[in-house]
């Protein structure tokens, strides 16, 4: 099979790139730019340049391929008002232009990559699929998210045939984002301190959510979408998680959250980060991807020690 794919320079859609790879697939990578992307050029991928907020132009190419996976998206929490606009560009009007084309070449099959965090701050429920948000957005990523991930629901009830996944919080090797950076620094012993650990999340090894989308390829029905999480847990458990995998010991500092709260009402560039953690969970239920797909996600101990054990050992 020959997927077209989006984003897979990033975090999470390599490691999706990787997997189709390995069990045989030729994949088709939509880059930016072709010189930065060797990694993908070394598993034998074949490179078009060019940007999700453009898709028409690659629709000569989505027509040669059985199937898109599309996974690319910012993700980024704090924005300046620039970064917002692209973020806007990429997730909402990126998704709707790839999704068009797609169906414009006629691919049987698409997989999009949405998240649980369109689900909004859940506010200490464990919710499923079908649930709709009950306050406004904590972050103009999930703003975004939100919006793109109806766009897919609506394409699909107009009978495309997408399947929507939607990831929990990731962590693992290689993972640069917030979270993943302090999960890093603990591991690697420079965390100077701790807050929003009551934060929920779910928590999915990168690996275990890129088996789950490729199962969401090989066996999701259209229209449906599918939670792919590993542990429902804070993020205080995840920090306790990284020092029990590395035997580094928690920083003794914990930030109140009505410190980071006075920070945030100072500091633009806080402010979303306060509206997107303190005191909101976004906790949903994978049980529907375990019965319908066959995920195996590991426990979130077992997941540290693969993330971070071996790497300071």
């Amino acid at each position: 099979m020959r997927v077209f794919v989006t984003g897979a320079t990033g975090f999470v859609m390599g490691a999706v790139t990787r997997a189709l790879h390995a069990r045989g697939d030729a994949v088709t990578a939509l880059v930016r730019n072709p010189s930065r992307a060797a990694s993908l050029t070394a598993l034998g991928c074949e490179l078009v340049a060019g940007d999700v907020i453009e898709a028409a132009a690659v629709t000569g190419d989505l027509s040669r391929c059985d199937a898109l996976v599309h996974g690319a998206a910012i993700y980024e929490i704090g924005v300046s008002a620039e970064r917002r606009r692209a973020m806007e560009e990429t997730n909402v009007t990126g998704t709707r232009r790839i999704l068009d084309a797609a169906r414009a070449a006629g691919i049987p099959r698409i997989v999009y990559v949405s998240t649980i965090a369109a689900f909004g701050n859940t506010h200490g429920a464990i919710v499923a699929e079908g649930h709709r948000p009950t306050s406004a957005p904590t972050s103009a990523y999930e703003d975004t998210k939100r919006r793109a991930h109806d766009i897919a629901l609506d394409a699909a009830r107009g009978g495309a045939p997408i399947v929507i996944v939607q990831p929990g919080q990731v962590y693992g090797p290689n993972d640069h984002s917030t979270v993943g950076a302090n999960f890093r620094a603990l591991a690697e012993g420079r965390l100077p301190y701790r807050a929003f650990e009551g934060l929920g999340l779910n928590l999915v090894h990168v690996d275990d959510l890129a088996d789950g989308i490729v199962r969401a390829l090989d066996r999701g029905r259209p229209g449906e979408c599918y939670v792919l999480g590993g542990e429902i847990t804070t993020l205080g458990a995840a920090y306790r998680a990284v020092a029990g995998a590395t035997g580094r010991r928690l920083p003794p500092l914990v930030v109140p959250s009505a410190i980071v709260r006075m920070v945030g009402r100072a500091v633009p560039s806080m402010r979303e980060v306060v509206s997107s953690a303190d005191g909101v969970t976004f906790w949903a239920t994978d049980a529907k991807a375990r019965s319908e797909l066959g995920t195996t996600p590991r426990d979130l101990a077992t997941g540290m020690r693969d993330a971070f054990g071996r790497a300071v050992a």
